[in-house]
């Protein structure tokens, strides 16, 4: 009697160790499931649960997520450029739809403000700081200085001569919907407002902001350091795909 439950300790410790060993080395452990009471369940202890086979259970599904994804992808990629190919008048609605929204840019400062006002809350991408009406805000250049060079000679925008070492801030609050090099204006941030309109910042030394960073009104956006190249920040304002005159909304002093 004394042998055949020493037996059943020793077979019962042993699954207590199967228990614990890693997945892989379960797997090569694997038994059919007996349809008779297991050693534990005779003595008082819970069935050994096969959790190998959870888990490749819990795998399959993910990986046929995945799979139903990529086909659901890949159907939507042909239906779009079967639409864009074919030449009958009944798809011309959806290809004027396609190529809109291909062409303009999201507005993101515009659905941020929208949650905001809806939620109460700014969305969790946005930090935490208090914030002033813009309504009450004076509008002032993004760095201190003189306007070197004004709107009437490119009609796009105006250069801002610091004198100085200084931080670059932005107009309003927005969302940065470009930071990195430009063509015409090197370092550059362009940020998107509620209403729709564009604040640009060109020639800066460096740039603290990153794309779809939300940033509130004269928070810093980067700094410029004056060289013997280059003495003045880009600025421009565009709205509905035109440029105004910033001198117009900002109090400036122009440089003689």
């Amino acid at each position: 009697m004394s042998r055949g439950v020493k037996k059943v300790r020793q077979s019962i410790e042993q699954r207590r160790k199967l228990r614990g060993l890693p997945y892989q080395q379960q797997a090569t452990k694997k038994s059919i499931k007996p349809s008779f009471p297991q050693d534990e369940e005779k003595h008082g202890y819970f069935p050994v649960i096969a959790e190998a086979d959870i888990s490749h259970k819990s795998e399959n599904k993910v990986l046929t997520g995945f799979i139903l994804k990529g086909m659901l992808s890949i159907l939507l990629f042909f239906g779009v450029a079967y639409v864009w190919n074919t030449k009958a008048t009944g798809f011309e609605t959806p290809k004027e739809w396609t190529s809109a929204v291909l062409k303009e840019e999201f507005p993101f400062a515009k659905v941020q403000l929208w949650y905001q006002d809806t939620f109460g809350t700014p969305l969790a991408l946005t930090p935490d700081t208090d914030k002033q009406d813009e309504g009450n805000q004076i509008l002032s250049l993004p760095v201190h200085g003189d306007v070197a060079e004004n709107f009437q000679v490119n009609g796009k925008g105006i250069k801002i001569q610091p004198g100085k070492a200084d931080n670059v801030v932005t107009l309003r609050e927005g969302v940065v919907i470009f930071a990195g090099k430009d063509n015409e204006t090197d370092n550059t941030v362009i940020v998107q407002h509620a209403d729709g309109s564009k604040s640009k910042y060109g020639y800066l030394s460096s740039i603290d902001v990153h794309l779809y960073q939300f940033i509130n009104s004269n928070d810093s956006i980067g700094k410029f350091s004056p060289t013997s190249e280059n003495k003045t920040v880009y600025f421009s304002i565009e709205k509905d795909n035109e440029y105004i005159d910033p001198v117009k909304v900002i109090r400036v002093d122009q440089l003689d």
